[in-house]
């Protein structure tokens, strides 16, 4: 392998950045794919599995906060057992299993068996793969930025292609088929990271950086053990009282979820790792993560609930052209992709005038919010019972993409330069956790969405969001004061 100041082989960065950046595409393109017409398929009672409404989506929303809870135990794997090559490859296996059991006739038992398997197998790839670009470029190499930009515009366009070709196939044609497709995906993704990844990919990413000593591995089995065995008994007292159903399990797993990032706080503070200035810091970063959940709640429903007001509420035409509901799936990285080089001229363009981190928080928030606050419009000037133009979708993806570009980048800065020394790889951790905890709340709340209820819960969600988002501007001066001299 080339130096790694020296290899410009891929657009003048390393060529294992080609690498990983077609393996991200197609693992999102098989996820994506996947997504887009996985609630129309548990709904579906003609090929489908005909669930009702509000439990389809409520899965949906769970599955989501699983993949992100799951990022953990991919971070373990790889930097105690077998480093981030090999970790990132049995999880591409494992997404490709999980995408092969959904094309399978089997039903529900396929739909839970693929659900586990593409947990594990996105939490063993999507964090590992991140990682590795890191580990193409020195500490001070000047690339470093660029590359993470290209590699992130890979995971984007998987994410745009996707809906639009197994989208169709899956609700034209076939929902099995479309499975099938994104099965393939994964499999390009595989063969071309395998093959690639021996010429082009760091030996380091061949070893774990924190390899399990003989004796550590005595405690770290009791504390696996220790869990395995509380969550066994927890299953087996719900079945003792009959409580053991699709419903509870959810909610277990909702509560599971806001409890490890309570935890992780709680911890963080109360270490003597902590400095007084680190603890300042991280009480500053609370009013910022919760403000996280509020945004990716909506922003998650994007696959979910708007999915559902695009299946059932929307003209599935323009310029007399028909196509599917998950077509509109696309929306997402679509417009990342025009919004994200606008945004980076303009903070560079503005320079130390830009707005500060919390401010862009709370207007992203107010983006957000708003974007419900439009869906709402529909249903009071027009009724629920009938169909309106896809406008009103395209907009509110619009306007909630807007949220995004100043939030999600931001959020990841914020939380390295806010967390405390001790706890630098726990805190990217946190922050990827506040999106498992707004889709886990999200599996409760999207229950409450019928052609009943749709104006209010539109209204009451997007309601909640802005409102938090005009507080948050006012805490904007003492979230500065608790930063500590970070901007």
């Amino acid at each position: 392998m080339k130096n790694k100041s020296t290899d410009t082989a891929f657009f003048g960065h390393p060529r294992g950045l080609s690498t990983l950046f077609f393996t991200e595409m197609w693992e999102r393109f098989s996820y994506y794919g996947m997504r887009a017409i996985l609630l129309y398929y548990m709904i579906s009672k003609v090929d489908g599995l005909g669930y009702d409404q509000a439990t389809a989506m409520s899965i949906m929303s769970i599955y989501g906060s699983l993949i992100y809870l799951s990022g953990v135990i991919g971070g373990f794997v790889s930097d105690r057992i077998w480093g981030s090559r090999k970790t990132v490859f049995f999880g591409g296996i494992l997404i490709m299993i999980g995408h092969i059991v959904l094309a399978t006739p089997y039903k529900s038992v396929a739909l839970f068996i693929s659900i586990a398997l593409i947990v594990l197998g996105t939490g063993l790839l999507k964090p590992n793969v991140s990682e590795m670009v890191g580990g193409l470029y020195s500490s001070k190499d000047p690339r470093r930025d660029s590359g993470f930009s290209i590699f992130v515009s890979g995971i984007n366009i998987g994410a745009l292609i996707a809906p639009l070709l197994v989208g169709w196939v899956g609700q034209e044609y076939n929902y099995h088929v479309g499975f099938s497709l994104a099965a393939i995906g994964m499999f390009f993704g595989l063969v071309q990271y395998y093959f690639d990844g021996r010429k082009y990919l760091t030996k380091d990413s061949l070893y774990p950086n924190d390899p399990i000593q003989p004796n550590e591995l005595s405690s770290i089995m009791k504390k696996a053990s220790v869990g395995i065995i509380a969550l066994v008994l927890i299953l087996i007292i719900m079945f003792l009282f009959k409580a053991l159903n699709i419903t509870n399990v959810i909610l277990l797993i909702t509560i599971l979820a806001v409890i490890i990032p309570v935890y992780y706080f709680t911890m963080m503070l109360t270490s003597k790792k902590t400095s007084k200035v680190e603890r300042s810091r991280l009480t500053a970063y609370i009013p910022l993560f919760i403000a996280s959940i509020l945004f990716w709640s909506i922003e998650e429903q994007g696959s979910v609930v708007l999915a559902m007001f695009a299946s059932t509420r929307t003209e599935l035409s323009a310029f007399g052209i028909s196509f599917p509901a998950s077509f509109f799936q696309s929306m997402n990285p679509m417009f990342i992709l025009i919004y994200v080089p606008i945004f980076a001229w303009l903070w560079v363009k503005l320079g130390s005038k830009q707005p500060s981190s919390p401010a862009k928080f709370s207007i992203g928030l107010m983006f957000a919010g708003a974007s419900f606050l439009w869906m709402m419009l529909p249903g009071v000037l027009f009724g629920t019972d009938t169909k309106v133009g896809p406008l009103w979708l395209v907009v509110s993806w619009m306007m909630v993409m807007l949220g995004e570009v100043l939030v999600s980048p931001v959020g990841l800065s914020i939380t390295t330069k806010l967390a405390p020394k001790s706890f630098q790889s726990q805190m990217m951790s946190v922050w990827f956790l506040s999106d498992a905890v707004a889709q886990a709340l999200n599996s409760q709340i999207v229950r409450l969405y019928t052609p009943g209820t749709e104006s209010m819960y539109f209204a009451v969600v997007g309601g909640i969001t802005v409102a938090f988002g005009i507080m948050l501007s006012f805490f904007i001066p003492k979230i500065h004061k608790l930063m500590e001299g970070v901007n």
